[in-house]
């Protein structure tokens, strides 16, 4: 199961704490703005790591992301294959991580993680918090995504630098 809010009814409020910021994003029509302050956000890191629970909506945000980046291929979870490679127009390469079902953080390092996250393409990964230690030496933004009712969704965007 997947957010996919009803069109119905339309708001946005932005609440500016600090370097953190919570949107609260109702209805389908809500995702491009989203994603554009998502993507303003992580101008310094190409690294985004995506988090929520199991329908909070982390790949149908991706989408509109990817849609934002003017990406026209299919984007979806690479939930088997850990990772997706997704090119715009102009062959801008942007890859999307999905580790859910990563057993351990050797299939990671075994994928050859660092190559991407060093490429200095836009990396999107769902599930970041099974590989919470590769994350902590790099600068990232973190998009924790809570589901409030079924149709709308908090959101924090955070840049996390290392310690």
């Amino acid at each position: 199961m997947h957010w996919e809010p009803k069109p119905q009814r339309f708001t946005t409020r932005i609440i500016v704490l600090f370097k953190l910021k919570t949107l609260y994003s109702i209805g389908i029509s809500d995702l491009p703005t989203l994603a554009a302050e998502i993507i303003a956000q992580g101008e310094s890191t190409n690294i985004w790591a995506f988090y929520g629970n199991l329908g909070a909506g982390k790949t149908t945000l991706i989408k509109a992301i990817c849609a934002a980046l003017n990406i026209d291929e299919t984007v979806s979870s690479p939930t088997f294959s850990l990772v997706n490679e997704y090119r715009n127009p102009t062959g801008e390469i942007v890859y999307h991580f999905d580790f859910y079902r990563i057993k351990s953080i050797d299939e990671v390092y075994d994928m050859g993680y660092e190559e991407y996250f060093g490429s200095g393409h836009i990396c999107l990964i769902e599930w970041p918090e099974k590989i919470e230690s590769l994350l902590r030496p790099e600068t990232y933004l973190a998009v924790r995504l809570e589901k409030e009712t079924e149709d709308s969704r908090n959101v924090q965007i955070e840049l996390m630098r290392p310690a």
